[in-house]
């Protein structure tokens, strides 16, 4: 493992398909994420971006390599344990926000942090804290179909934080917003990553979101290539 690598793919292979119609995806990528970082990850459409990032979120797991987080390789755990050191270590955040409609923005970051055993009413401190972070403390109690794009964003970036993750994953996490909100939750994601040293590697096809980070990758024919 890459000294104090908080998540890592090693030789990492992925197709789909069979026989004649194999469609090979990855290709014995490699790949690291340090404490802090700002990575993007950048392809066309079809180049296997999506999956690369289920890969790195430990919901696919590869036909050949190995995938690490925080030094334990989970392709050799059980689901249950995958699942409990996801917990841990990952937050994800998908272009689609996928806030339960029928909660408030409180109660949906609430969620993760009750799942992980946290009380109802330590769950609802931490959910006004990054709420309030993200700049939504007026909106707490509003459902989802009453907040805008970019407040349906901010909600699930803090839903993602609520577990405290090491690695904030995000998949075209601007891709639904207008050029402005877009630069402003971006913004926002990066002085948040700033301050709690959370690492983002962010998925997009935008080069104008990869500039904002401190490296950028793309992929291409199955291979990440720094540039």
């Amino acid at each position: 493992m890459s000294d104090s690598a908080l998540l890592e793919l090693q030789h990492v292979s992925f197709a789909y398909g069979e026989g004649e119609s194999l469609v090979p995806v990855l290709e014995s990528v490699d790949f690291s994420v340090r404490s802090g970082q700002r990575i993007a990850l950048l392809g066309r459409s079809g180049s296997g971006k999506s999956t690369l990032m289920n890969i790195l979120a430990g919901l696919l797991l590869p036909e050949q390599g190995s995938v690490v987080w925080q030094g334990t390789d989970i392709t050799r755990l059980s689901d249950a344990k995958r699942v409990a050191l996801r917990r841990q270590t990952i937050g994800v955040v998908y272009q689609f926000h996928h806030l339960l409609p029928e909660f408030s923005a409180e109660e949906n970051v609430m969620l993760p942090a009750m799942l992980g055993g946290q009380s109802v009413t330590a769950s609802k401190r931490l959910a006004l804290k990054l709420l309030t972070q993200v700049g939504l403390e007026h909106r707490v109690g509003h459902r989802p179909g009453e907040l805008s794009g970019g407040e349906r964003q901010r909600v699930a970036i803090a839903r993602a934080l609520a577990g405290n993750p090491k690695v904030l994953l995000m998949d075209e996490p601007t891709g639904n917003l207008d050029e402005a909100t877009a630069d402003h939750v971006l913004s926002m994601l990066v002085d948040l990553s700033k301050q709690t040293e959370t690492s983002l590697v962010i998925v997009t096809h935008d080069r104008r979101v990869a500039a904002q980070t401190d490296q950028q990758f793309e992929l291409r024919h199955g291979r990440l290539i720094a540039f």
